[in-house]
């Protein structure tokens, strides 16, 4: 689980779940034929109930312990950035739709083939462009084709009702000066994928971080469903359930 600002800046720091024993050797008996842990890594519903419960739902959990991050894994985000308006744009200005949506399998290949979007599945060869330029802080990029500002971090893992709350919160605290930040839609998320993973491990320009590696959009899957973007595998995806869990790379319009 990647967790927690530190200072001004944001880093690692991977939190251990202490799991209930009992629960864990019950799911193991239930699931396979030794207690060896080892051998065994089936999640029951049993145990998925308890992580639900314990870890995703709840602002601060009691079972999580932090680790203490190694000081060299500071990330890298990349070479400076152009001023804005620097930058020549051999591409024109796109405005993106920034709404919620309803969308079937089918619908989803059709939007990122008609639009050029990146995926490793549905369309490999895609190729949007983006002008990528300095906001003037370490916590905000803006995407000059799109007209939209993006976070370089993220919000962290937890259930859609929770980060609705941290969205909302973020707001009232008038992040980097401004209180519209939402949750991007399919294809302002899909528009920043790239055809290829960075040095870090994900398909995204190097100057976001890769501690946010499938994040939440305002798309539902029809007939049921969400719809995510996976930067890490370089695709789009769907999880069911009413209570999905992602993270969250916020942007606003400029």
């Amino acid at each position: 689980l990647y967790l927690m600002e530190r200072g001004s800046r944001f880093v690692d720091i991977i939190a251990e779940i202490h799991t209930p024993q009992e629960l864990l050797n019950d799911c193991i008996l239930r699931q396979g034929k030794t207690l060896n842990v080892k051998d065994n890594f089936a999640v029951d519903g049993a145990l998925k109930e308890w992580i639900l419960t314990e870890v995703v739902n709840k602002e601060e959990s009691s079972v999580l312990y932090p680790v203490a991050p190694d000081e060299e894994a500071v990330e890298d985000m990349g070479l400076s950035l152009a001023q804005p308006g620097t930058v020549k744009m051999e591409f024109p200005r796109i405005t993106l739709a920034d709404g919620p949506c309803l969308l079937s399998d089918e619908q989803i290949k059709d939007l990122i083939l008609g639009s050029c979007f990146a995926d490793q599945v549905l369309n490999p060869n895609g190729r949007f462009v983006n002008y990528f330029a300095d906001s003037g802080n370490d916590f905000t990029v803006i995407d000059e084709r799109s007209s939209l500002m993006w976070q370089r971090f993220g919000l962290d893992l937890c259930s859609i009702r929770s980060m609705k709350n941290k969205v909302e919160e973020l707001n009232k605290k008038s992040f980097a000066g401004y209180h519209d930040w939402r949750m991007p839609s399919i294809e302002e998320a899909l528009s920043i994928m790239e055809a290829e993973p960075n040095r870090k491990g994900v398909f995204l320009h190097p100057c976001f971080s890769r501690e946010q590696p499938f994040i939440f959009t305002t798309a539902k899957r029809k007939p049921t469903g969400y719809w995510f973007v996976d930067y890490k595998q370089g695709k789009v995806y769907w999880s069911s359930g009413t209570v999905p869990g992602g993270f969250a790379r916020l942007c606003r319009g400029i």
